[in-house]
C-alpha cells in the first residue's frame, strides 16, 4: 500500500504544476535583435483555396528601444506590462487555463469595409502541439461569437490561436467564420545569431 502513495504522489504533483501555470504577457526584456518568426497561411472557401501568402516578424531595434517588423511596419514592444489594459481585451493576462473573459474589436479592412468582434473567450488548455517549426508547449485560446460589417454581414465566427509562452507567440490559428476557413501556422522560429 505505501508504494502506491509514493508513486502516486509524483503524479499529483506533475498534475498540479501543469494545471497551474500561467503565463504573462512578454514584454521588451524578453526579446532579442534578430528573433524571427515565419507563418504560412491560407483561406479556403467550399474546400478550394482562395488566397495564400507567408507573414514574418523580426526583432529589430526601434525608437531607442526593440520593435517587432513584419516586412512593411515596426512596433514597438512595450517596455513593461499595460496596467490599463481593456475591460474586453484580445489577450487577458495573465494566461492560465479555465480564465475566460469577453473580447471585443471594432476594425477597418483596407476596402474602407467597417465592424465590429464580440467573442466569449477561454483558456481550454496548455498542449503539446506539433507544427512545421517545431514542437511546442502552447495554451489553446478559443473565442466564439459574433462579427457584423457596414455592408450588412452578421455571422458566427470561431477563432483557435495556440500561444507559445516559449516563442513569446501564437504558433496556430484556425479562424471559422461560417463561410470559410483561414488557416495561419508557424513554419520557421530563428534565434538571434
Amino acid at each position: 500500500m505505501r508504494k502506491r502513495v509514493l508513486i502516486s504522489m509524483p503524479l499529483v504533483l506533475i498534475f498540479f504544476s501543469c494545471a497551474s501555470t500561467k503565463t504573462s504577457e512578454p514584454i521588451v526584456k524578453d526579446y532579442q535583435i534578430g528573433e524571427k518568426w515565419t507563418w504560412k497561411w491560407e483561406r479556403k472557401v467550399e474546400g478550394e483555396v482562395r488566397a495564400e501568402g507567408e507573414d514574418i516578424q523580426e526583432v529589430v531595434k526601434y525608437n531607442g528601444t526593440l520593435g517587432l517588423w513584419n516586412g512593411v511596419d515596426t512596433l514597438e514592444i512595450p517596455i513593461a506590462t499595460n496596467k490599463n489594459q481593456s475591460s474586453t481585451p484580445f489577450r487577458n493576462w495573465p494566461l492560465k487555463v479555465g480564465k475566460k473573459w469577453k473580447y471585443e474589436s471594432e476594425w477597418e479592412n483596407n476596402e474602407g469595409t467597417k465592424g465590429k468582434t464580440i467573442q466569449d473567450v477561454e483558456v481550454v488548455s496548455f498542449e503539446e502541439l506539433n507544427v512545421e517549426a517545431g514542437k511546442f508547449k502552447a495554451y489553446k485560446i478559443e473565442y466564439k461569437g459574433i462579427v457584423t460589417n457596414s455592408r450588412g454581414f452578421k455571422g458566427e465566427m470561431t477563432d483557435i490561436w495556440w500561444y507559445s509562452p516559449e516563442l513569446k507567440t501564437y504558433i496556430k490559428h484556425i479562424n471559422d467564420d461560417g463561410y470559410g476557413l483561414y488557416t495561419n501556422e508557424l513554419t520557421s522560429y530563428s534565434e538571434p545569431e
